[in-house]
């Protein structure tokens, strides 16, 4: 395994020395650009706010470098090559921020939910900005409105995402939608959807936070990246949080995301801890709680359809015939380019756990027609091969959902299986109940696919 100490700096006088050890890389992260303007997308979402009438907080801003430093992390050091076991990374972070007490008070909180999110080894310092770097940002004037909003809400370009903003706006509610682009694929779902939603509503003041943060390949020199982004939800919920500082009140950032995905429990038993996807998990969402309160930020996360099944809260759409109309164009696909190399274009694929999941849904909703493209469009057609990806996640289900059915109380025993759930009845129940209906979902849509081993 070799350590890497990722060092953030505020320009070239912002001096500070770290010597390499035995095993050890060392790599300088520059914060900010000779125009004195911060890098990674921070500057541009800084003057987007501001253009909305919302002055977020130094604490917030500093929460947003620590994303930003993670994302790098995360996203430039590969598994494969930088660790003994191809997963586990041992990383560094050494972090300037406004407040060092504050941060040092959140420390704990930050690393537990970081290692739960992706399974690396952290290990964070912090140190104070440069004397001239403390205050950034520019305070709200005392003659400015308040702003309009009065919801915010991540919008990835999911179908989960989607809903949630259409109930929000079918309710009067006057959101702040926030996004990070991502790829090409997520970044069109995003504008198409969020462009059509301005159609509709249009006299609804609401809109979009974007933030595109690119880290470019030569930060960390010559070395292959790595392309499983376990981070990628802690930089999403950064940016919420980070807009959320901006508002006048206590605020609460909504994570639109089904129950079943939430749960994650693997289908197959023995893949645990980090390659099942934490990225809304209550355990993790409860850490962030907890980290917030530590720095004194007013705000809370929270998913509001964590009890409920990604096919009820397509039934229960507030505006069912807005989406029957955009759906296609939300994304769902956990690889929607794959089949680029047999000259497709991007598209979801048909066959993958989100897509199962998502076609599940819809299926299980009469007052709704799928029209989206799928590469595999009739899994009934001839049986798959479940050697190969086409198969694979569909098999996985199929055995999970064999064993669910045959025992069903013991969903909940397998909920736990992802992570801790550390909450009380009723709650725990429903949870159980949400991830057995969720499951029997995807059961009613599987019935007639057939699955085996070709040679």
């Amino acid at each position: 395994m070799n350590k890497h100490i990722i060092i953030g700096k505020f320009g070239n006088q912002d001096d500070i020395h770290v010597s390499e050890g035995s095993g050890e890389t060392v790599t300088f992260f520059p914060l900010i650009n000779e125009n004195q303007s911060l890098n990674y997308g921070i500057s541009d979402a800084i003057h987007n706010l501001y253009k909305l009438k919302l002055y977020p907080s130094e604490i917030g801003l500093d929460l947003l470098i620590v994303a930003a430093h993670v994302y790098a992390a995360d996203t430039r050091i590969s598994r494969e090559l930088e660790s003994q076991d191809t997963w586990t990374r041992e990383i560094r972070l050494i972090i300037p921020v406004s407040n060092v007490s504050i941060w040092n008070n959140a420390s704990s909180s930050l690393i537990r939910l970081l290692s739960f999110l992706t399974g690396d080894i952290w290990e964070i310092d912090f140190r104070p900005r440069p004397e001239k770097h403390l205050i950034f940002l520019n305070e709200k004037p005392s003659d400015l409105p308040s702003s309009p909003f009065t919801k915010l809400q991540l919008f990835s370009g999911g179908l989960d995402s989607l809903i949630g903003a259409i109930n929000n706006l079918a309710d009067e509610q006057v959101p702040l939608l926030i996004s990070h682009s991502g790829d090409g694929a997520t970044s069109h779902a995003q504008n198409t959807c969020f462009d059509t939603l301005k159609s509709h509503y249009s006299s609804n003041a609401f809109e979009r936070l974007r933030l595109w943060m690119n880290i470019p390949k030569e930060t960390f020199g010559d070395r292959p990246i790595e392309d499983t982004t376990r981070g990628r939800s802690f930089l999403f919920f950064a940016i919420g949080v980070f807009a959320g500082t901006g508002l006048d009140n206590p605020f609460i950032l909504k994570t639109p995301e089904n129950g079943l995905i939430a749960l994650n429990v693997p289908l197959d038993l023995l893949r645990l801890g980090s390659l099942s996807t934490h990225t809304t998990h209550p355990f993790y969402m409860g850490l962030w709680n907890t980290m917030l309160a530590e720095l004194e930020i007013n705000g809370q996360i929270l998913n509001p359809y964590q009890e409920c099944t990604k096919g009820e809260m397509v039934a229960q759409c507030n505006n069912i015939d807005l989406l029957q109309e955009i759906l296609p164009e939300s994304l769902s696909c956990s690889s929607p380019s794959k089949g680029r190399w047999k000259g497709l274009g991007t598209e979801h694929c048909g066959y993958c756990l989100p897509c199962l999941i998502r076609r599940a849904s819809i299926s299980s909703t009469p007052l709704i027609q799928d029209a989206t493209t799928y590469t595999l469009a009739n899994l009934t057609s001839r049986s798959l091969d479940s050697s190969q990806s086409e198969g694979h996640q569909v098999r996985s289900f199929q055995i999970a959902i064999r064993r669910i059915k045959r025992n069903p109380e013991k969903a909940r025993l397998f909920i736990h299986k992802s992570g801790p759930l550390l909450m009380d009845e009723p709650l725990l129940s429903n949870l159980a109940k949400v991830y057995l209906r969720g499951m029997l979902e995807v059961d009613t849509f599987l019935k007639n696919v057939v699955t085996e081993p070709k040679d």
